[in-house]
């Protein structure tokens, strides 16, 4: 899978993805329920109204390392959202994805979260990207795992999560 991300801004391509940034008047979009003919018709999901939502908090989420739209190539419709949890913390940083029901199972939630994680590790503040999961969802593990993450803990007595995690090839564990 090859991705373009240069600049940082610009769109990341994938093979039947485009990863296009999220911007304001979008988020504002999703928040009022006002409807766009560039969505999937199940486009905004529960997630996404979450992450639209804390743009306000966190606004560095709306930046070059921050969250994404993910558009299907074939259609040009928002299907769903995928993003970094920016900054990150002692060279660690977090990913969260989703994708609308009616576009599920085509594996474009891997396809989208490789690409994302790929690109976080060319950064140089970025040595690791994780996410945490519920082990009773085997779907979101799936998704980790066929974008090459890797479990480092099955799961923590107090929060009951799997832990998964990509890094860069150059750092030492």
């Amino acid at each position: 899978m090859s991705s373009s991300s240069s600049p940082a801004h610009a769109d990341m391509i994938t093979e039947r993805l485009i990863l296009r940034p999220w911007t304001t008047s979008e988020a504002t979009a999703v928040l009022d329920d006002t409807r766009s003919t560039h969505w999937a018709d199940d486009f905004p999901a529960e997630g996404d109204r979450v992450v639209a939502g804390l743009f306000g908090r966190h606004p560095a989420w709306l930046g070059a390392y921050g969250h994404r739209l993910i558009i299907e190539r074939a259609s040009g419709l928002v299907v769903g959202s995928a993003g970094l949890f920016w900054p990150p913390s002692e060279g660690a940083l977090e990913i969260g994805y989703g994708i609308v029901a009616s576009r599920r199972g085509r594996g474009y939630a891997p396809e989208a979260t490789q690409a994302l994680a790929e690109f976080a590790l060319t950064t140089p503040e970025v040595h690791t990207v994780f996410a945490n999961v519920e082990p009773s969802n085997p779907s979101s593990v799936r998704v980790l795992e066929k974008a090459g993450f890797h479990r480092w803990a099955t799961e923590d007595d107090e929060e009951n999560l799997a832990h998964f995690r990509v890094t860069s090839p150059d750092h030492s564990r």
